[in-house]
């Protein structure tokens, strides 16, 4: 790995309050690891090793607000609760010993739901307009104006609790399909009220959240908001087909106080629009001023979820990082595989993707 590639990754990197030693960022990764929504003790230790090899801000898998219809899996964690927030502390206090910082993401599922699922079985799946994301109605039911107060109330909670016990940050998961998401997309939200409509009126209930959090946390507390086109049921779909279209979208979440724009791509370095080779983070930091983090299949040369891939260099991902086209990069894969890899990115020992290896399943816990 060449010297400026290393350096580019090295740079500090500011965020309201929050310094990170470098741009590398954990992305989040749902894991299923915590019994009862509870981190543990080896939660703590993942996330800590981590911090102790150079990543320089992990953002946490996602975690339920409290609401009952909120998630699927017991297994995943909560941020509510006296125990589920005890856990967290230690996984914070673990990280910030070992020199990282954390974030904690926000996560709704809406009508990802299935009717049954815990952690909460009588609760049932809602969305903007009761549509799962391949339109399929009655599973679930549209959101009503007292159940849209609750879910954001619950982000304001969250993201007030997180501040509490020291997390450094929050993200809000408004990406891939998922409660958020549904309100943005046109597919999935057909409603007639105020929070459907065009492209701005599909943004109220977003920004609703933001302004919410934005009122129970501190000024300077990071506020991430992650976004993408894809969705986890289609691969193709778009919020926006040009530039005027994602702004359209982003400016109203950014007026209402969100810090930093998390763009999920599956591939970092395909153009989000033609006639640019702006990417997804690129165009959000282009059209709101705002910090911008990029992420998809970075140190490989394809999307793993469509075939095989290879390790592709780091250089033009920091050559990007240079021009300032965005700021953060994600990277999810290469540290599920080796909890080493950022220090070995930032020592120029290692130049993208480490493969993985049966002797290195251990790292993943």
């Amino acid at each position: 790995m060449t010297t400026s590639a290393a350096g580019a990754l090295s740079r500090p990197f500011s965020l309201g309050r929050l310094t990170v030693p470098n741009r590398i960022t954990m992305s989040p990764m749902t894991r299923s690891f915590s019994p009862g929504g509870v981190p543990g003790e080896d939660v703590a230790a993942y996330y800590a090793r981590r911090a102790a090899a150079g990543v320089g801000l992990i953002i946490t898998e996602g975690t339920y607000v409290n609401h009952p219809s909120a998630g699927d899996d017991a297994a995943v964690p909560r941020l509510h609760g006296e125990e589920q927030l005890a856990g967290w502390s230690r996984v914070v206090d673990a990280v910030h010993a070992a020199g990282g910082r954390i974030v904690s993401q926000l996560w709704h599922i809406g009508m990802v739901r299935e009717p049954g699922q815990p952690p909460f079985p009588d609760a049932p799946p809602m969305g903007p307009s009761g549509l799962t994301l391949t339109g399929t109605e009655g599973r679930g039911r549209a959101m009503t104006r007292a159940d849209i107060d609750d879910v954001i109330g619950a982000f304001a909670q969250a993201a007030s609790d997180a501040e509490r016990i020291g997390f450094d940050g929050v993200e809000i998961h408004g990406a891939h399909g998922y409660l958020i998401d549904q309100f943005l997309w046109s597919y999935t939200n057909r409603r007639t009220d105020e929070y459907g409509g065009d492209a701005v009126e599909r943004t109220r209930f977003a920004a609703e959240v933001v302004e919410a959090i934005r009122e129970r946390v501190s000024s300077d507390f990071p506020v991430i908001f992650r976004f993408s086109q894809w969705k986890a049921s289609d691969f193709d779909a778009r919020l926006a087909d040009t530039p005027d279209e994602l702004q359209a979208v982003l400016a109203p979440l950014a007026d209402a106080g969100v810090s930093a724009f998390h763009a999920s791509t599956r591939r970092y370095w395909e153009p989000a629009f033609e006639g640019s080779d702006l990417n997804l983070a690129g165009w959000a930091k282009k059209l709101t001023g705002k910090t911008a983090i990029t992420v998809g299949s970075v140190g490989l040369n394809a999307d793993v979820t469509q075939g095989s891939a290879g390790v592709a260099g780091l250089e033009p991902l920091a050559e990007r990082l240079e021009r300032d086209e965005f700021d953060l990069v994600a990277v999810g894969r290469a540290l599920l595989v080796d909890p080493e890899w950022a220090r070995k990115v930032l020592d120029g020992r290692v130049d993208g993707f480490i493969p993985f290896t049966p002797e290195a399943e251990e790292t993943l816990f």
